[in-house]
């Protein structure tokens, strides 16, 4: 007999039947719905189900929580509904028709920009060190700075430009690179067409304004242009898709056993002459324009209502990843102007954000539960991560959130009224003022201060007010949540599960998922790995793995309790490239035998934390305890006790 029968008939009617699923899968923990109509979901209805623990939506996908069950409770659904599940692939696939034009065109600009961040960051910072060497006049009463009087730190500035010259004038080889890896296409191809557009032989593209001529490619009957597309960001993303699409359109229509002669010539060589010809002059005006308009509304006689809109609205932009757009037009804005107003703005909203958390760990501070969040997300929104804050604290309570976005309104105000400018994006936060031209310092930070003072006092103000005795303090009775680090030991005591992986142990809310982070599975700890294989925490049985994918193990302890390891997030996509299972389904283990190997490396090009949960998602009568903020060896240090 079918162990969820009533539940599977229960979800089936309530999802809106067998005609409005479009596509399902599952993954280690959850039920992966495309449907045709969402709004047809009764998710009331759903969550009262005794198996579902919970649902939520995500990039067009419906997901329903099953918990370690999943896969039983996945091929009774199928049987009974009479539909054949299909690939995670399909499922993502299917699940982008869900989303708007506007959501798909964000979803890939996020996806593209994102491997190409961390230079961006570097290039700032190093531009900000050359700043305080080579351009501030500290010495000889204010006419020389420290680059004029060292010739080591002469040679450091000039040093240094190098890898600025390489971060910023070479940007459109990372844009190309980058889509076409995204795209699934070649990526050295990529590579080359982006190099074809910052070629030296070309005329520098930062130097079109002041040229007296102009160089050119004479065919004759026509003219082309030399000039190149250092920094541009429109241009070079044009020229990539360009390069794509032909890829992918000789690919489906050249006979294989001439396609690796056929493909790469009849794809690279139109796309370098349709990206000069074409997209490349197109995009250059595309990019301008935008950076312009941005740029006026900015400088206006209404600067300061552009401001403060922008401010307010930038935090939730954030938590909807549209926020990846302004990268595009930073850096536009950086080639244009030899600047950024926009990028002081958005290091203030993360100062915002993190003082109204900091208000939030002083008005919780008799709440050890709550400080595992508050302190960790506080200091990351300082320095530029707001995610932790917005998700794990801000958004969880709601005034915080609102008092943030107010005082960001106001630093914005003040940023873009007294024309701050960075030289390029950079580290966000407190650290972000290295960014920052010198003559702005003073005024960034005044407005940093009011984005300290004012979300700060109105979030303590009103959480005065708000918060009742029981969310500023646990319960008397409540278990802690934290305990000292426990010393390593080689066998496990009754009682005790070790670490499955080597690594810094993090409270579960700071894990980068939803599900996890708000323990719908069970309660646990979070893992930043700096191991790859993942051991055995206590002796047992396996009871589900996730064969195809590698990524995630349950194991049935001898005295029922039931875990959970699931090796970074959202990594069932990677369809197990980087994983390797040492264990199937009903295998006996002891603590220390190996389970799964992994990549890192791999999982973080996927574009996926390596953030490792561990949940016991079957406490079998036990009460637990967690101990994180410490650094865990593998299958020796206890980072749970039960009693």
């Amino acid at each position: 007999m079918a162990k969820y029968q009533a539940d599977v008939r229960a979800l089936l009617e309530y999802i809106g039947g067998k005609e409005n699923i479009r596509a399902v899968s599952h993954c280690m923990t959850r039920m992966r719905f495309v449907l045709v109509e969402p709004s047809k979901a009764d998710t009331e209805k759903i969550e009262a189900i005794p198996a579902v623990k919970g649902t939520f939506t995500q990039a067009g996908q419906f997901q329903v929580i099953i918990g370690n069950d999943v896969a039983i409770f996945y091929n009774e659904f199928t049987s009974y509904a009479g539909i054949e599940g299909v690939s995670k692939d399909a499922v993502k696939a299917a699940a982008k028709s869900n989303q708007s034009l506007a959501q798909r065109i964000v979803g890939t600009l996020g996806e593209i920009f994102a491997p190409i961040i961390p230079a961006l960051i570097c290039g700032g910072l190093i531009l900000g060190f050359r700043n305080i060497i080579g351009e501030i006049n500290f010495f000889a009463d204010g006419t020389q700075s420290l680059a004029d009087i060292s010739q080591f730190w002469a040679g450091v500035y000039s040093f240094l430009w190098l890898i600025g010259e390489a971060v910023f004038h070479m940007l459109p080889v990372g844009i190309v690179w980058s889509i076409t890896k995204k795209m699934g296409t070649t990526q050295i191809l990529g590579i080359i067409l982006g190099l074809t557009l910052v070629s030296p032989q070309l005329l520098n593209g930062f130097s079109v304004a002041t040229a007296e001529t102009i160089p050119v490619w004479d065919f004759g009957f026509v003219q082309v242009e030399m000039i190149g597309y250092q920094g541009q960001v429109i241009a070079a993303m044009l020229a990539g898709f360009v390069l794509v699409y032909l890829e992918k359109f000789f690919k489906k229509h050249c006979p294989e056993v001439v396609s690796m002669i056929v493909v790469p010539f009849c794809s690279l060589v139109p796309a370098v002459i349709i990206a000069h010809t074409v997209v490349g002059p197109i995009g250059w005006k595309i990019g301008d324009a935008i950076a312009s308009v941005v740029y006026m509304g900015l400088t206006s006689n209404v600067k300061w209502l552009f401001a403060a809109a922008f401010g307010f609205c930038y935090a939730p932009i954030v938590m909807t990843g549209l926020h990846h757009m302004t990268n595009a037009i930073d850096s536009q804005l950086v080639n244009l102007y030899e600047g950024t107003i926009l990028w002081p703005m958005i290091a203030l909203s993360n100062i915002a954000q993190g003082s109204a958390v900091l208000a939030m760990s002083i008005l919780q501070k008799k709440n050890e539960r709550a400080q595992q969040v508050n302190i960790p997300a506080c200091i990351s929104c300082y320095l530029g991560v707001t995610e932790p804050a917005l998700f794990g604290v801000n958004m969880k309570y709601g005034f915080p959130l609102v008092c943030g976005m107010i005082g960001s309104a106001l630093a914005a105000v003040i940023s873009i009224g007294t024309g701050v400018e960075a030289y390029s994006i950079g580290v966000g936060g407190l650290p972000g003022i290295l960014s920052i031209k010198p003559q702005f310092w003073l005024s960034f930070l005044a407005a940093m201060a009011v984005a300290i003072v004012v979300p700060f006092t109105l979030t303590f103000v009103v959480g005065k007010r708000k918060l009742a005795a029981s969310q500023a303090a646990p319960a008397e009775n409540s278990q802690p949540a934290q305990a000292e680090p426990l010393p390593q030991q080689e066998a496990a005591a009754p009682g005790e599960i070790k670490a499955p992986l080597s690594g810094r142990i993090i409270p579960l809310e700071e894990i980068p998922d939803q599900v996890f982070s708000q323990g719908v599975l069970g309660e646990g700890v979070g893992i930043e790995p700096t191991d790859n294989v993942v051991l055995a925490p206590a002796d047992g049985e396996v009871s589900t793995v996730m064969e195809d994918s590698g990524h995630a193990c349950g194991l049935l302890l001898d005295n029922g309790v039931e875990l959970l390891i699931h090796v970074g997030m959202d990594t069932v996509s990677m369809g197990g490239d980087g994983f390797q299972l040492h264990v199937k389904e009903g295998d006996r283990v002891r603590l220390g035998d190996k389970l799964i190997t992994f990549d890192p490396e791999k999982i973080r090009r996927a574009g996926h934390p390596t953030t490792t949960a561990f949940v016991v998602t079957e406490p079998a009568d036990f009460t637990f305890t967690f101990h994180t903020n410490q650094t865990a060896q593998a299958g020796k240090t206890t980072v749970i006790t039960q009693e």
